[in-house]
Order: structure tokens, then sequence, then C-alpha cells
């Protein structure tokens, strides 16, 4: 059996040859440079960039931000102390003017004591402070019933037994509207609805969420365990941070499940070992190459280094039982190599590109993460490819893991 002198195979079978020690030289440098990507890879994705600038949704999603004030909500909710009821006694005159205000002791009629001027002004520091933010577009709660109540009264703010006064005469259809939405004084808290400037060049929201919970204590006074964020910004900001520790587990579970299915294929720890590095290489480099590049990781691109792995394994796993068929032959580990890289090696060859070719069609949609999954799927078979045709004959030649008969 001949191989082919000409193949593009039969060529990597003399490079692997000629210079193995070089391919295990730039092995070991890709293995660090892999995990230097990997360790700057980051979770951090918004909608809008899912497309690209041309389509319609994104010129629709960037009208919304640029004049409805944003897109994912966001709610921020702040925790007073308690009141304490107790101190706030039956009037003695009846004569009070304010007896009507006061003079009743039911839990619902003590409502109107939760407007406190401090706890107003507080109410109207944190609505400012969310108001200038960069990344925010509309802001809502109890203050901006505030702000229009300054300019219906002539400049004025409300004092607080003005507000006590409207809240208590206010009927509730119209609490349901403007007070109830952001105001829970059976639970003493304040609720702020904002929204996120998903178009805005550089938005992260992880590091955005912790600004908020630390500058609202730092700089508005309030304690780190009376503010809590909310809303669907929440929400999908832990799971992007949560894609970056499924990633690892994920790769975790796949190196396990393979290396088990090569003891059980091979019987062999050390011909399993040899099958799964080549490929955990192969997609630990695309990863990298993500991390290199700032692409992040979303729900599309988690995907990339489990299924690349599922695909390249099959080359593995052929050429690994091609080898020990040939092997038999003479015993001679590096023509048994040339023989498989001219029959299996072709195979592998012309069924990789077959994929990569299919994976690279993806590139021509407008939807980003499907062109990311595509591309970089198809990066990752032409790693493995590569990583097949070298790195893994070189470790069996180098290894030796085969029992030839003298």
């Amino acid at each position: 059996r001949r191989a082919s002198g000409f193949s593009l195979t039969a060529a990597l079978g003399r490079f692997t040859q000629h210079h193995g020690r070089a391919i295990l030289v730039v092995t070991v440098i890709i293995t660090g440079l892999a995990v230097a990507g990997i360790a700057r890879l980051r979770v951090e994705n918004s909608f809008i960039d899912y497309f690209k600038s041309s389509t319609e949704i994104y010129q629709g999603m960037q009208l919304i931000d640029r004049k409805l004030g944003g897109t994912t909500s966001l709610d921020v909710i702040i925790r007073f102390d308690d009141i304490d009821l107790a101190q706030f006694a039956d009037p003695e005159e009846e004569e009070d003017p304010f007896a009507s205000v006061y003079g009743k002791k039911t839990a619902e009629d003590y409502n109107k004591y939760w407007f406190f001027d401090e706890r107003l002004k507080t109410i109207e520091r944190v609505h400012d402070y969310l108001d200038e933010l960069p990344g925010t577009g509309k802001v809502l709660s109890l203050a901006t019933l505030l702000k229009i109540g300054r300019i219906l009264n002539d400049g004025k703010s409300l004092e607080s037994i003005e507000m006590a006064v409207l809240y208590t005469k206010l009927p509730d259809e119209y609490k349901k509207l403007i007070v109830w939405p952001y105001l829970s004084i059976e639970n003493n808290e304040a609720r702020f609805w904002l929204r996120i400037i998903d178009s805005l060049p550089d938005l992260n929201r992880d590091a955005l969420l912790k600004q908020i919970k630390q500058e609202l204590t730092a700089e508005v006074g309030l304690a780190p365990d009376r503010v809590r964020l909310a809303s669907f910004m929440v929400l999908y900001n832990n799971y992007l941070q949560s894609l970056f520790s499924s990633q690892i587990k994920t790769l975790g579970f796949v190196a396990l499940a393979l290396l088990a299915m090569f003891l059980v294929l091979f019987r062999s720890l050390t011909l399993a070992f040899i099958a799964l590095f080549p490929n955990l290489l192969s997609a630990a480099a695309v990863i990298s190459v993500m991390g290199w590049l700032g692409i992040p990781l979303d729900m599309m691109t988690i995907t990339i280094a489990a299924i690349s792995i599922g695909i390249a394994v099959d080359d593995t796993i052929h050429y690994i039982y091609r080898f020990r068929e040939e092997i038999k032959v003479d015993g001679d580990y590096v023509q048994a190599m040339h023989r498989c890289h001219g029959s299996i090696g072709r195979a592998m060859y012309y069924t990789s590109v077959t994929i990569i070719i299919g994976f690279s069609i993806l590139a021509l949609s407008n939807f980003w993460p499907t062109i990311y999954f595509g591309l970089f799927t198809g990066l990752a078979m032409l790693v493995a490819l590569i990583a097949a045709l070298t790195l893994l004959p070189q470790l069996i030649v180098w290894l030796r893991p085969f029992r030839v008969s003298a």
C-alpha cells in the first residue's frame, strides 16, 4: 500500500516525520496562548448587537433607545427603616387642625406617616443619580411625581404633610397608576423603574449593576442590604455570568466522557490520552481566539467547543483504528503513519473540508451569533483536522502505544 506523494495528507505525513519536535514545541506554545486567551474571555452581549447594523431590527431598536429611553428594564428597590407607630399619639385637642389626618390609629391611616421629608429627599437623590448614569435612559419613580408637583406648585417642593394629605385623598384608582407602582408602604420600599440603553457602545451590564449598588451605598448613604436590583436586566446578566462557568463545566464533562469512551474503545490509558489531547487542544484554541479578539460568549458561541469536539472526535477514532491495523504490517511506526495519511487521512480531509464549508455557509446570516457559530465551528474543525494529521501521529510515533510483534 503506497500513499500518493502528491497529496496534502502525504505532505503532512512527511512534515510530521521530519519536524516532529517542532510540532510538539508549537503545541506547547499554542497551549500557552490558549490558556491566556481563555483567561481573556468575557460574557457580555446585548440583543441589539446580535444583528447587523443594516437590518431593520437593529435600526428599530436604536430608534427605541434614542427616542423612547432604552429597551432593557431594570428595577432598583430601596428599603427604609420600619416606622415606630408607638411614637404617634392621639391628638389631645379635637380642635387640632391635623386631627383629620393624624387622629386615627388604624394601620391604613398610618400609611400617611410614611412620607417623611428625609425619605422624600432620599428618593429624589436616588432618582437623580440613576438619571445621570450614562447607560440609563428613562427613569420613573415617586420622585417623578414630586418633580411634577414642584412644577405645579410654582417651583416649591411638596412637604411631607402635603404628600400625606395628597396620598390620603387620592382615590385608589389613581394610586394604582401613579403611586403604587413606585411605592410599597407595607414593605417600606421605594421602586425606581429605569431602562438601559442597549445600543450604547461598550456597555458592560455586570459592571453597571455593581456600580449602581456600590455608589448608592457610598454616595447616597444606603446600607448594602437596603438596595436590591431586579427585573429583566438582572436576570439576563445572571444568565450571561453563568455562561463562563458553564463553559468550563461543559468542557470538563466532555473531556471525561471522551476519556471514558476512548478507554472502552482502545483499552489503553495511553491511547486514550493521546486521542483526547488533540481534540481538547483544537477546542481550546478556538475559544482562545474568541478571547483574543474580544468576542464575548453568548448562547450560540458557548456551544462551539462541545459541538466541534463531538464532530472532530470521529477523525481521531478512525485514524487510531487505521494505525492499529497498519502497524501490524511491518511494525514500522513511521511507515504506518504514511500509509494512514494516504488512506484514512484522505477520507478525514474530505469529510472535514465538507463540514467546514457547510458551517461556513452560516456566515451569510444577518444574525451575528449564527455567523460566529458557523465560522468558529469551521475553524475548530480545521484545527482539529491539522492536529489529527500532525500532532496525533507524532504522539503515536513518539509514545509507541501499540505492541509490535517481533
